[in-house]
C-alpha cells in the first residue's frame, strides 16, 4: 500500500488568530512579535505586510522601515495555544498518527484511510473544509509519499489550497524549485552549493552521492536523499506521532537597548532561569549541563557551559551556574545586546544523590509543583524570585509551547528512576 502523509501548514497562522478576536484587522497590513521600535523579529506577517519584504524572522525595526503602516502586534500566546488544541482535534478525526511539528503546523499519516475518508484528494478537501467550519482557520495541505515532499507541497499550495505529488512524481516535481525549498537547507548551506554551480533541486539530484559525502559529510548524504523526495536525515527522525523528549530547553531575551548594567542582566538572567525550569518540571526532566549566552551589539556571540554533578530541574541551582558564568565571562563594561539560557544533557531522574539530600530535594519538587500549578492558572509572573520581579519578560510568541497538543507531557510514561545509592 503507498505511503500517504498529509502536511497541514495554518496559513498566517498568528496573524489570523489575532484577526479571530480583532476583525477590523482584516484586510490591512499586520505584523505580530513586538512593536515597531524593539529590537525582536517578526513572528508573522499577514499576505499584505508579505507585499512590502515582511517575513518572519525580520527585525521588527526593518519590517517597520518596508511597512510603515503597518499594524504592530505583540501577540497572544495562550490563544495561540487554544486555537492549536482546536486545529489538533480536527486532525485527529482523520487519523490518530498526528505530530504537531510545531504551534502551527502538522504531520498525518492517512497511510491505508481510504476505506474510512476516501481516495486521498477527496480526503484532502474533507480536511481543509473541515478546518474552516470548526476553526475558522485557512490552512495549506500537502499530500506525498514522504514528509519532506509533503512539506514542500504545502509550502507551494499556499495560501489556503491543496496540492498532491503523486508515487513516482516526487523527483520531477522538486527538480525546478529552488535549493532553498529543500527543509533544512538554510543561507550557509545555499551559498556553498551555488558556489558550486547548484541552484535547483534538480542540479542537487544529478550529483554523486560520493562527491556529496566528501563536500559535506553526512549531511551531504541526507542532501542526496532530500533531493529525491526522501525523508533523508535528522529532520524527519521518528515516527509521525511519536512521542519524545526535547533533546534541549532554552530561553532568550533581546534587550531594546544594549545593556551593560550588571544588577539589570542579572534579574533578567534569574527570570530566564526561572523559565527553562519550569520547562524542565513540565517535561518531568533534569538537566547537568547549564549553558549561558552573551551576545553583544557587533552580534560577536560567545556560550559558556557548567556541568553540575547531578541533574537538576530547580530555578536555584540554574541561576547559581548562570550567574556564576556571566561573573567569570563578561568583563563587566561591555554593554550586552542579547542574553540565553540554555539546559543541555537531558535525562529522566537526577543521578545518584545522596541520601541525606534526599529528603530536601522532595521538599523542592513538592513546593515547585504547587507554585507551577498557580503558574499555569495565573500566568508565570504571578509567582516569582524578588530578583525576577523587576522584569517585563513573557513568553515569546513565536517559541512553541511545551504543551504542544498530542505531546504533552503528562501525556508520557511514567519512568522509574534507579534506586538511589549514598555516596561514599
Amino acid at each position: 500500500m503507498p505511503r500517504l502523509i498529509c502536511h497541514v501548514d495554518m496559513d498566517a497562522f498568528f496573524v489570523s488568530v489575532e484577526e479571530l478576536f480583532d476583525p477590523s484587522l482584516k484586510g490591512k497590513a499586520v505584523v505580530v512579535g513586538g512593536k515597531a521600535d524593539q529590537r525582536g523579529v517578526v513572528s508573522a506577517a499577514s499576505y499584505e505586510a508579505r507585499r512590502y519584504g515582511v517575513h518572519s524572522a525580520l527585525p521588527l525595526r526593518t519590517a517597520a522601515k518596508l511597512c510603515p503602516h503597518a499594524i504592530f502586534v505583540e501577540g497572544h500566546p495562550e490563544r495561540y495555544r487554544e486555537c492549536s488544541q482546536k486545529v489538533f482535534t480536527v486532525l485527529n478525526r482523520f487519523t490518530p498518527q498526528v505530530e504537531m511539528a510545531s504551534i502551527d503546523e502538522a504531520y498525518l499519516d492517512l497511510t491505508g484511510t481510504d476505506r474510512l475518508h476516501g481516495p486521498p484528494l477527496r480526503t484532502a478537501h474533507a480536511l481543509h473544509e473541515a478546518m474552516k467550519r470548526e476553526t475558522n482557520l485557512n490552512c495549506s495541505l500537502g499530500l506525498a509519499s514522504s514528509r519532506l515532499v509533503a512539506k514542500v507541497c504545502s509550502d507551494q499550495a499556499k495560501p489556503n489550497g491543496v496540492l498532491w505529488v503523486l508515487p513516482g512524481q516526487e523527483a520531477p516535481f522538486l527538480a525546478p524549485l529552488d535549493i532553498r525549498k529543500i527543509p533544512g537547507v538554510g543561507k550557509v548551506t545555499e551559498a556553498s552549493l551555488n558556489s558550486m554551480g547548484i541552484h535547483h533541486v534538480g542540479d542537487l539530484a544529478r550529483l554523486d552521492e560520493n562527491f556529496l559525502r566528501e563536500r559535506f559529510g553526512r549531511w551531504g548524504l541526507a542532501l542526496a536523499g532530500k533531493a529525491k523526495g526522501q525523508d533523508a536525515g535528522s529532520w524527519f527522525d521518528g515516527e509521525i506521532g511519536a512521542l519524545e523528549d526535547p533533546k534541549s530547553i532554552s530561553h532568550e531575551h533581546t534587550f531594546s537597548e544594549d545593556v551593560a548594567d550588571r544588577t539589570e542582566l542579572e534579574t533578567v538572567l534569574v527570570k530566564l532561569s526561572e523559565m527553562v525550569a519550569k520547562r524542565l518540571r513540565e517535561h518531568k526532566l533534569y538537566s547537568r549541563t547549564i549553558q549561558l549566552k552573551l551576545r553583544y551589539r557587533d552580534f560577536t556571540t560567545i556560550t559558556r557551559a557548567h556541568s553540575l554533578d547531578h541533574g537538576t530541574q530547580f530555578d536555584g541551582d540554574l541561576i547559581a551556574a548562570v550567574l556564576d558564568l556571566l561573573q567569570r565571562n563578561w568583563d563587566g563594561a561591555t554593554p550586552v545586546r542579547l542574553l540565553g539560557v540554555h539546559a543541555g544533557s537531558l535525562k529522566r531522574n537526577e543521578g545518584q544523590m545522596s541520601l541525606l539530600d534526599e529528603p530536601a530535594a522532595e521538599r523542592l519538587r513538592s513546593a515547585f509543583r504547587a507554585i507551577d500549578k498557580i503558574r499555569d492558572r495565573f500566568g508565570v509572573s504571578s509567582i516569582s524570585l524578588a530578583r525576577s520581579m523587576q522584569t517585563n519578560l513573557r513568553e515569546k510568541t513565536h517559541e512553541n509551547p511545551y504543551d504542544l497538543p498530542g505531546k504533552a507531557p503528562q501525556e508520557k510514561e511514567e519512568s522509574i528512576p534507579p534506586a538511589r545509592k549514598p555516596k561514599n
